[in-house]
């Protein structure tokens, strides 16, 4: 059998307390504030990707806000232009027609007025042409 004395476990115990206290202030004291700064650094990093993100989130909301906004404005522009441009169709469409229509009342009244004078100058001329007819057809000479 195995016995120890007194003074060497006395030593045994205190070596081992030596030796605990030595590598907590060597070894753990170091390891667990690398930890502690790792973990802090951890946290900042999460704080700073949910700002981060909540911040992506509202510019996107508020791109999606702009270009429904820019949307509906150009399509109102669109709609304004398409009147405006409806409104002077009918007007340059009115003006031809006015003018289109003067324009065939002067050819009706010129037309007019050379039928009438082609009818005066034949009027006189009829009973020229008549009697020429009439000897033609008779045979007799004028």
């Amino acid at each position: 059998m195995v016995s120890i004395s007194f003074p060497i476990l006395a030593i045994q115990i205190a070596n081992f307390l030596v030796l605990i206290f030595l590598l907590n202030i060597l070894l753990y004291k170091p390891i667990r504030g690398i930890l502690r700064q790792r973990k802090e650094k951890l946290q900042a990093l999460e704080g700073n990707i949910s700002s981060t993100t909540n911040q992506a989130e509202e510019k996107n909301k508020a791109y999606s806000e702009g270009l429904k906004n820019a949307r509906i404005k150009g399509q109102t522009m669109k709609e304004s232009l398409v009147k405006t441009a409806t409104d002077e169709e009918q007007t340059i469409v009115a003006k031809i027609n006015s003018k289109a229509k003067e324009d065939l009342d002067a050819v009706r009244t010129q037309i007019a007025k050379d039928t009438d004078t082609v009818r005066a100058e034949l009027g006189k001329q009829v009973e020229v042409f008549a009697s020429a007819i009439t000897n033609k057809i008779l045979g007799r000479a004028a």
